[in-house]
């Protein structure tokens, strides 16, 4: 079949439903500060509701923002060149993709570009369920046609190319943006090579734009992300940046990486940047530089992250697990989706029949803070659960795991050691499931 090329339609966007009345917080954001509320009244929380990296910066990125702590000018609006340079070289040695500096946009938070993505592209979003909390608002603000995509416990929850295909077939010159976001938030699955070869296959074969959102990649527990971008490098977007795998979330600053066919609509996003944010705080863009160039020392933060990650992620799981809870083992990030659609009839005898009721009195009984299934696109009857295991701290755990020798496993101390709230926490929703 003669190979078509990628849609580059620079019709502007449409009807814009710009009226947001009645719009809810993000579900991620609002959990935290409800947590901080009830703290503050003197209440225990395990706060498992917000997804933000225990780690601290590391040093040498820590150091670089201090040393560049006077630069105060305007950057240009696709970022420091420097960077752009770092950011393009960090996808070239990690996963061999070719993108160069004109490829890479800087951005205040991927989120933020995210949102710029979806304003200056007419077609419609597709999001394989469960989703990160923000894809489907930000499109609803702007007045973007939502497809949600459902997928299946059986399948760890990953999007198969079967559905993507049935998705594209009916009305083939449809244009749209697929979100594939792995290691996934709120997941913790990822996708193999060959699962990431067939849905490029797709992909191309209905010239669907896809947005690879792999914020969490260096969070792999093995170290062993696999880019999307290799194997559909001409209609591929990747999505990066600092606030998971360099712990700087409220650094804001996110990475679009384009591929050239794209190009016009990296442009298109610059331009609409230049009348909003303008540019990217330059403090941090000079430290970001550093970050992205990695080294030893970056290398050494990330595998005592990883390994601290995926020693605390499967206890939780088999903990879950034995109390009759319905939840795969991750295999990065720091996320749990445990469903425990197991245990309805014992939940409904004590009032609960939604997600969001499970949710509530598990925070109101037993202190922890998780959030429902619904907020990421699930069916609000279904009873399950996004939990981030990230209530510890994690610098004192780095510290803690440079003292045993990587050829050897955490000894099973550590965790209650290093990670009690987190472990304290699901001990808690155990006993509880059993009452």
């Amino acid at each position: 079949m003669k190979q078509r090329n990628l849609r580059t339609d620079r019709s502007p966007a449409v009807n814009l439903n710009l009226n947001v009345r009645g719009m809810r917080p993000s579900a991620t954001v609002a959990i935290n500060e409800h947590s901080n509320a009830l703290i503050a009244q003197g209440r225990e929380v395990f706060k498992l509701g917000l997804g933000q990296s225990p780690f601290p910066v590391p040093d040498a990125v820590t150091k670089e923002l201090q040393v560049n702590a006077f630069q105060k000018d305007y950057l240009p609006v696709k970022g420091l060149l420097v960077l752009r340079q770092a950011v393009a070289d960090y996808h070239r040695r990690t996963q061999g993709t070719p993108f160069s500096a004109d490829d890479v946009l800087i951005g205040p938070g991927s989120k933020e570009l995210m949102f710029l993505l979806q304003l200056v592209y007419y077609g419609d979003l597709v999001i394989p369920a469960p989703a990160w909390v923000s894809y489907a608002p930000q499109a609803r603000i702007i007045g973007r046609q939502v497809r949600f995509m459902s997928t299946r416990r059986e399948d760890q929850w990953k999007l198969m190319p079967a559905q993507l295909e049935a998705l594209c077939a009916p009305d083939p010159e449809r244009p749209r943006i697929v979100i594939l976001n792995y290691p996934s938030n709120p997941t913790g699955g990822t996708y193999s090579s060959a699962e990431l070869k067939e849905l490029a296959a797709v992909a191309r074969k209905y010239r669907v734009i896809l947005l690879s959102d792999e914020i969490y990649g260096e969070l792999h527990h093995k170290g062993q992300h696999v880019s999307l971008a290799r194997f559909y490098p001409e209609g591929t977007i990747v999505s990066a940046g600092l606030s998971k795998w360099c712990g700087a979330g409220g650094w804001r600053l996110g990475t679009f990486a384009f591929p050239h066919t794209l190009g016009w609509l990296r442009d298109a996003m610059a331009a609409v940047a230049s009348e909003t944010f303008t540019s990217t705080s330059a403090p941090i863009q000079y430290a970001a530089v550093r970050a992205f160039q990695g080294g030893l020392d970056i290398e050494r933060y990330l595998v005592h992250s990883r390994r601290i990650l995926k020693h605390l992620g499967r206890w939780c799981a088999k903990t879950l697990g034995e109390a009759g809870v319905q939840v795969a083992k991750p295999e990065g990030g720091f996320y749990l989706f445990p469903d425990f659609e197991p245990l309805r009839a014992r939940l409904e005898a004590r009032g609960i029949h939604s997600g969001a009721q499970l949710c509530l009195q598990m925070l109101d009984e037993v202190g922890v803070a998780m959030l429902p299934g619904e907020d990421f696109g699930r069916p609000a009857e279904e009873l399950t659960a996004r939990l981030a295991y990230v209530d510890f701290d994690g610098a004192k755990a780095l510290f803690a795991s440079t003292q045993v020798p990587l050829e050897e496993p955490l000894p099973d101390t550590f965790l209650d050691a290093q990670c009690y709230n987190c472990t304290e926490a699901i001990r808690r929703v155990a006993s509880w499931l059993g009452e």
